[in-house]
C-alpha cells in the first residue's frame, strides 16, 4: 500500500486508492455498521477536503 503522500499531488488518484478499499473492506464494515453512507465518508468523502 502506497503512504498518503504518495498521493499529495493526485487527488484522483488517491479517490481511485481509497476506492478500492472500500470495495475490499465494504463486505466487513457492513457488518459491524449497515450504514452505507458511513462507509462513503469514511473511505472517499474526506478525500474531497483535502
Amino acid at each position: 500500500m502506497l503512504l498518503l503522500l504518495d498521493y499529495r499531488r493526485d487527488r484522483v488518484a488517491l479517490s481511485i486508492h481509497m476506492a478500492g478499499c472500500l470495495f475490499d473492506a465494504t463486505a466487513d464494515l457492513l457488518r459491524a455498521n449497515p450504514n452505507p453512507a458511513d462507509l462513503f465518508e469514511r473511505f472517499i468523502g474526506w478525500t474531497a477536503r483535502l
